[in-house]
């Protein structure tokens, strides 16, 4: 895969807790450099990356309710607009999971459809982080229809920060849940171009990646 088409496909990613100013600006140019399709970064940069990326096609992608997704819903809703006035315009959220493995469905489709409304209403899409390293297939297929039914724009497959990120395996489980009409965004050591192209060939249609220059300079011209 070209290199053009496959910066296309990444989310250039810094959510380190010890994520400074200066690398988040060195994110940016980055992802500016290469054409990424969006820097992810904490919210308390977005407002930073959007200013630096104004006039260039990348996006802004941010987080909520992350990583734990143990997050009342209404805050996560702020968090959402927050991030949204500050020039957000893709939102990676997380689910409550233990609700999910607890079987209370009701709860979790509803956090997700909240926030898909709240993006949509404001021009932005929403993301759907699982954290598929915490839970059973029957949990990932659960998950992926209820983020379905609940407007979701893409499913994810980890946060990257559970002792496992994204595999083959649930990728290709959630493209197959999920259909063709809702995307797939893997994430979690993804750190090689053989890695990325798995997962494209798998049923991913974004990455999430720190590790997307080493990703580019192994593609092909």
């Amino acid at each position: 895969m070209k290199r053009a088409i496959l910066a296309r496909l990444i989310d250039h990613t810094l959510l380190k807790a010890e994520a400074t100013p200066a690398q988040v600006e060195q994110l940016c140019a980055e992802a500016a450099e290469h054409a990424f399709a969006t820097v992810c970064v904490n919210p308390a940069y977005v407002a930073l990356s959007a200013s630096l990326l104004k006039g260039t096609p990348v996006a802004v992608c941010t987080v909520v309710g992350f990583p734990l997704g143990a997050t009342p819903t209404t805050v996560k809703r702020f968090e959402t607009l927050q991030t949204i006035d500050d020039g957000a315009t893709e939102v990676d959220m997380v689910i409550p999971i233990g609700r999910l493995k607890a079987g209370q469905y009701d709860v979790v489709r509803d956090d997700i459809r909240v926030l898909a409304h709240t993006c949509h209403d404001h021009g932005a899409l929403l993301k759907v982080i699982f954290e598929n390293a915490l839970l059973t297939d029957d949990e990932k297929i659960i998950a992926c229809q209820l983020a379905v039914e609940a407007g979701a724009d893409f499913v994810k497959t980890s946060t990257g920060f559970a002792k496992t990120g994204a595999t083959t395996a649930d990728v290709a489980l959630m493209r197959q849940t999920v259909g063709p009409n809702v995307g797939v965004k893997a994430a979690g050591g993804i750190r090689s171009y053989a890695d990325a192209l798995a997962m494209i060939e798998a049923g991913a249609n974004r990455l999430g990646a720190s590790a997307s220059l080493k990703i580019l300079a192994e593609a092909e011209d």
